[in-house]
């Protein structure tokens, strides 16, 4: 952790690591967007296929949907890190 810590205040002086964690954060969320879209998608056609099986594709799409967001919250608060350490 204390290596983290000397890297983001490194990082944290120059005017180009900004500019990348601004691009970082914004890649994250385009990649969560995309990825729960997928997601989506997959489960309306799985759901049309077999309608049986729809409690247990909803509740597998919504654990994948909180995997993704949780990788995209964590990208984007390790780039505002970067930002606003000083």
């Amino acid at each position: 952790m204390v290596t983290l810590a000397v890297i983001l205040q490194v990082a944290a002086n120059t005017a180009i690591a900004k500019l990348g964690a601004g691009i970082g954060a914004g890649l994250a969320a385009i990649g969560a967007g995309i990825g729960i879209g997928r997601i989506g998608g997959s489960a309306v056609e799985a759901i049309a296929r077999q309608p049986e099986a729809a409690g247990d594709i909803r509740s597998n799409m919504i654990v994948a949907a909180a995997l993704i967001e949780a990788v995209a919250f964590f990208a984007m608060v390790i780039c505002f890190l970067i930002i606003f350490v000083e």
